[in-house]
């Protein structure tokens, strides 16, 4: 959903350019705080993009652990203005869920993230038992689709994108100011519209990290492609995982790090 808040500020800036000086109006990024409470417990405040909140939020609770599935939110209210959901619904008390409470760790998200989940409680995350197989060919007409639709990086340069996709085209694409958010704005679209995640993607254009694999691999997604690297941890939870991952993704070249069996040449 769209909300009516901007999500691009004006700014008066000096642009130079050798000997020229200019003074002109430029567009940056929102930062946005944006707080997320749990049957009236308030559980964290992110600082995002105001777009797609409600995506946002049951992406980062059911990647955090704070919900198992959808199917556990009766309903929500959201106040856009002042930033805030509430989500409601008859979530039973676990002992990871009470682990959770007050644990947070800052990772190597952008903005120092925090992160409430751990690589070692990772239990959620299985082996991926069903390859899906794609081709360099399919890598690349994806990835010129993915980069042709983030308007607003083209507008402000600040932001990041996700997208989840089959082998034939981009389900839905998210920009936000952390690479994380967008990835569980994203997974959240996933939950509320009932997608099937076995034989999906993720597409990227940020960092794959050890957070951002654990939020992939607890969906069961296979296959993940960034613009960027991933870490050496991403890369052995991969491995571990039966996850294929590519980086470097960028006009017909592309890293296979692992999986590679997955890759038709």
């Amino acid at each position: 959903m769209r909300y009516n808040l901007k999500n691009k500020v004006d700014v008066e800036i000096i642009k130079i350019k050798g000997s020229r000086r200019d003074t002109l109006m430029d567009q940056v990024i929102r930062e946005y705080p944006f707080t997320i409470y749990l049957n009236d417990q308030e559980i964290i405040t992110l600082l995002c993009t105001p777009e797609d909140l409600e995506e946002l939020a049951t992406g980062f609770l059911i990647s955090e652990g704070f919900l198992d599935d959808f199917s556990e939110v009766e309903n929500w209210s959201l106040d856009s203005e002042k930033g805030i959901i509430n989500m409601h619904g008859n979530i039973k008390e676990k002992p990871l869920r009470e682990k959770l409470r007050g644990k947070r760790t800052i990772t190597s998200g952008c903005g120092k993230g925090t992160s409430f989940f751990n690589v070692l409680d990772s239990s959620k995350s299985k082996r991926i038992k069903k390859i899906m197989e794609i081709s360099p060919q399919n890598v690349v007409q994806l990835m010129i689709e993915f980069n042709s639709r983030s308007s607003l990086f083209d507008d402000t340069g600040g932001v990041h994108s996700c997208a989840l996709c089959n082998r034939e085209e981009i389900l839905v694409h998210r920009d936000d100011i952390g690479r994380h958010n967008a990835l569980d704005k994203i997974l959240g679209w996933g939950h509320i519209n009932g997608q099937e995640f076995g034989q999906t993607m993720v597409l990227t254009t940020g960092r794959i990290s050890s957070e951002m694999m654990i939020k992939i691999a607890r969906r069961g997604i296979p296959v993940v492609i960034s613009r960027s690297a991933p870490t050496s941890l991403a890369v052995d939870l991969a491995r571990e995982l039966g996850i294929t991952l590519v980086g470097f993704a960028r006009g017909d070249k592309m890293n296979i790090y692992t999986n590679f069996p997955s890759i038709d040449f």
